[in-house]
């Protein structure tokens, strides 16, 4: 099993302070950012992948956000140059781009420089991005799908073609060959982050994409990786455990009680402050808006068809209670015990990677090198000699 750990990045300052009743207010004006604080957030998460280079994990993984305390990232390619020089062995996984929002052959560039800067290392995630990013490019949510699959065809074009040429609805190229080229060839590995609609799913699986299905598990997320499974079939391929990774919450600690004790405030910061700052999560605003089709989760098996709504109630709502309950099913807890859960929820997704997330709100910093290493010395080798082997939701679609 490969084994990543993905980093959000969060500003590194808890900012529950200037929240104005429930929420923190959006736009966060210029007076609450501390320069020597982001100085610190980036200083920080590169000497955290600097160790988990050292440690052996397999990759890290980032994505791009604006405009919010959410995550530091707003381009993500300036984090992968700086952590290129930083590691040597582990994969940076761009999870990923937003690519509706740029222009995709400048894009194109910088991630073949990327690959050559890190001698082959980069997994290149693409992305809608969250409605949030479209109101600061000032980018209409009704053009999302059509721009990221134009910017799609364009980047792998440039890629792989000796000289092309693109006339589109959005962006037109006559006689382009880039320099440099990527590394990796025909062009460096690509994944999807799917939070659930069935065309970004029908994507991924024409272009046999490998995808992250969902933000969570339970029966969403199997809708999801069953309906993956479908499509690849109609469109001449086989899903394997390779196709799959999941993203997953784990803290490592001497007992589960300790583990609510110490990450419990960081799990609830993030989903009440951060996780909706300035964005609708709704998938039936997201409608409304045309970001997503009238149709987009009608392939979601009805008792599930209540988390295909992303509630931000769901998130801001969360209560110390509610963590406790979530916490008895999460791997957080004694070594054996995140071992154990980590890979039953691998098996049962028919995964044969895993995102780890060690932190998402904010841990001070000798807290999250104190996870970075436990993790990598009672879980990680583990993990990394587990395989798996099957998808269980394709031999349940094959027997249909």
């Amino acid at each position: 099993m490969k084994v990543f750990v993905f980093d959000l990045l969060a500003y590194g300052e808890n900012l529950d302070h200037l929240k104005e009743g429930a929420e923190l207010p959006y736009p966060l004006s210029k007076r609450h950012f501390k320069t020597d604080v982001a100085v610190r957030t980036y200083a920080e998460h590169l000497d955290a992948w600097e160790e988990m280079d050292r440690l052996g994990y397999d990759g890290v993984g980032f994505n791009e956000h604006h405009c919010s305390p959410y995550g530091l990232m707003n381009s993500p390619n300036l984090m992968a140059a700086a952590a290129a020089q930083r590691t040597k062995r582990m994969k940076l996984l761009i999870y990923g781009n937003l690519l509706p929002l740029h222009e995709p052959l400048r894009l194109a560039e910088e991630l073949a420089m990327l690959d050559c800067l890190s001698n082959g290392r980069l997994i290149s995630g693409f992305a809608r991005g969250i409605p949030r990013e479209y109101q600061v490019h000032n980018v209409p949510l009704a053009e999302s799908r059509p721009r990221f699959e134009e910017a799609f065809e364009i980047v792998r074009r440039a890629w792989t073609e000796e000289v092309f040429s693109f006339q589109g609805k959005f962006w037109s190229y006559k006689d382009v060959a880039i320099w440099p080229r990527p590394v990796q060839q025909p062009h460096p590995e690509i994944w999807i982050p799917i939070v659930g609609s069935k065309e970004s799913i029908e994507f991924a699986a024409r272009h046999d994409i490998p995808i992250t299905p969902g933000l969570g598990g339970g029966g969403l997320r199997d809708d999801i990786i069953a309906y993956y499974a479908k499509c690849l079939a109609r469109f001449g391929h086989r899903i394997t455990p390779n196709h799959l990774s999941l993203g997953i919450s784990a803290y490592v600690a001497d007992s589960k009680a300790q583990a609510v004790r110490e990450m419990a405030s960081y799990h609830l910061y993030f989903n009440r402050t951060l996780f909706s700052h300035g964005n609708f999560t709704e998938t039936a605003l997201q409608r409304q808006a045309g970001y997503s089709t009238q149709s987009s989760t009608d392939y979601v098996r009805p008792e599930n068809q209540r988390a295909a709504q992303l509630l931000r109630q769901d998130f801001r709502s969360l209560t110390m209670a509610d963590v406790e309950r979530q916490a008895e099913n999460l791997p957080w807890g004694t070594p054996e015990e995140v071992t154990q859960r980590i890979i039953a929820a691998a098996e049962s997704a028919g995964a044969n990677m895993v995102q780890i997330s060690l932190n998402r709100g904010a841990m001070p910093q000798d807290m999250f090198l104190e996870q970075i290493r436990r993790f990598a010395r009672d879980v990680l080798p583990k993990l990394q000699a587990h395989e798996v082997t099957r998808v269980p939701a394709a031999e349940a679609v094959a027997a249909e």
